[in-house]
């Protein structure tokens, strides 16, 4: 059950920091020029870069660094294996072996580089949601989707899709938990046995799971049919979006710098 209580993605904490009032597109854009750009650095010494400037993004964003760090928790297993499973099955200089083991060098580097990806890439996504509301989120995302309605791409709906998507993470998350505790109560147990049982214990989770999310996805589509929503034409927005001098130097100096490290390291 912790391992729901430390999943952060989706998740988004009211502020009122630089981060937060940057454009919704702004973040969006450096959220995306990061991603890419992560997966052409090739050096420590790029990816230490990058990490000084997320750890830049989290200062400012007045969000504690412990919280974000807590979403690392439910797929430390996955960067683990990522580092072992290249450090052992690429070819190279030996360094150790038993048996057919055989750890080289540049697995150990291979190795290191994608798990350190892939924490990067973690925690520098967590910043966006933590600190764009999933109304901006939409807005944003439509924004940026506008142009493509000209060869027929529909970004309202894509948007709302997508933000939906990312919103009900948590929720579905927290109803997981609440499942677990019900049949915990009546005698099951979730914690107890190796790795496999442990998995085949979490089956009876699912179907609860899928006839909750069922339902909160007719209720919500009642909700939005009760609202007289139908689609994103015509809709007009409360609050405009509007690039202000920090977003046009914030997004032109990030992009610039991750393009730079992209190529240079």
């Amino acid at each position: 059950m912790a391992v729901f209580r430390n999943i952060t993605i989706g998740q988004y904490v009211p502020g009122d920091s630089l981060v937060h009032r940057l454009d919704p597109r702004t973040k969006i854009l450096v959220t995306l020029f990061l991603v890419v750009g992560l997966f052409f650095i090739d050096s420590f010494s790029g990816y230490g870069i990058a990490a000084v400037l997320i750890g830049l993004a989290i200062a400012t964003s007045t969000i504690s660094p412990r919280f974000i760090f807590r979403g690392l928790r439910p797929v430390i297993a996955i960067v683990i294996l990522t580092f072992v499973l290249n450090s052992f099955m690429t070819e190279g200089d030996p360094i150790w072996q038993l048996g057919f083991l055989v750890l080289t060098k540049e697995g150990l580097f291979r190795g290191s580089m994608l798990a350190l990806r892939l924490i990067l890439l973690i925690v520098g996504t967590s910043v966006l949601t933590l600190t764009t509301s999933p109304i901006a989120l939409t807005d944003g995302l439509e924004s940026l989707l506008k142009p493509g309605k000209k060869i027929g791409v529909p970004a309202h709906e894509l948007a709302m899709m997508m933000t939906i998507a990312l919103r009900f993470i948590p929720t579905l998350l927290e109803e997981a938990e609440k499942i677990m505790k019900a049949q915990m109560a009546r005698g099951a147990d979730f914690e107890s046995g190796n790795l496999i049982q442990r998995a085949k214990s979490l089956l009876p989770l699912l179907v609860p799971l899928f006839v909750s999310a069922f339902r909160r996805a007719d209720e919500l589509a009642i909700a939005m049919e009760a609202r007289c929503y139908r689609g994103g034409e015509g809709r007009t927005k409360m609050n405009l979006l509007l690039f202000r001098p920090a977003d046009y130097l914030i997004l032109s100096g990030s992009g610039l710098l991750i393009i730079y490290l992209a190529w240079a390291f």
